[in-house]
């Protein structure tokens, strides 16, 4: 990628000038791992007559490759303009995906819209300045809760979120393992020399007796914490926040 378009600091990811500014001269990129490292898992969740929402699309060509392998039916969503006009016009002829302006964190789908909501790192920029992964921030929590409440609202019976991430499951499967969400979780790993993970949310499915269960510890935790100073992590800006690797 083009040193340019790299932030100062990691929590720039987090500024919608930031990503403006950078799609204006980038053309395309992806974050961890391209399409053929979790292409296998994709296909066993995705069938053609799905409809599909794609969450802080971006410049990726994830959609492309998904449209070409069959998956026609594709919502994306960005709150930047300008990439949302740019990718308008890069794939004009391409009459059955469309391009939305939408901030993730405000979306205005109807409820019961879709099969499959995918995200691939945009949960990640969006707690990019957390500064302790084991126990986030209240606005950190909001967001996510926020997000994810939307995407259970709008999936249809037995649709599914698939969330891919570098966030390791102790970190990030206690945000998606709760009742309120309506879903069950299931946890993939894919990569070589670099692991991530997928995670794949079923709606209208519940949670193992043993995920509820952590899902009590935690919130019992929260509460005793709650009086207790936290000690952040250092942030670390000496590398890039969300890379991307090919595998």
């Amino acid at each position: 990628m083009d040193s340019l378009t790299l932030p100062e600091l990691n929590e720039d990811y987090a500024e919608k000038n930031y990503w403006d500014k950078r799609f204006e001269s980038e053309e395309t990129y992806d974050w961890f791992a391209d399409f053929k490292a979790f292409r296998h898992l994709l296909r066993e969740d995705l069938k053609e007559n799905h409809k599909i929402l794609m969450l802080g699309c971006g410049n990726s060509l994830l959609s492309e490759h998904l449209y070409t392998d069959g998956f026609k039916h594709i919502t994306n969503i960005d709150y930047s303009k300008v990439v949302i006009e740019k990718m308008k016009k890069k794939y004009v002829n391409w009459s059955e995906m469309t391009w939305k302006v939408m901030d993730i964190l405000d979306m205005s789908f109807d409820p019961v819209t879709f099969d499959i909501v995918l995200e691939k790192g945009t949960l990640d920029a969006l707690l990019v300045n957390e500064k302790d992964p084991w126990q986030l921030s209240g606005e950190g929590e909001q967001m996510i809760d926020t997000v994810l409440k939307q995407v259970s609202a709008i999936l249809k019976p037995g649709g599914k979120f698939i969330s891919i991430t570098f966030s390791q499951p102790h970190f990030r499967k206690p945000l998606y393992a709760r009742e309120r969400y309506n879903w069950s979780v299931q946890t993939k790993t894919f990569g070589e020399t670099f692991h991530f993970f997928y995670f794949s949310m079923t709606k209208g499915e519940v949670l193992t007796d043993e995920e509820k269960k952590e899902e009590r510890k935690l919130e019992n935790r929260k509460l005793k914490s709650n009086n207790t100073p936290t000690v952040y992590l250092k942030s670390d800006d000496s590398e890039d926040f969300l890379c991307g690797i090919d595998l």
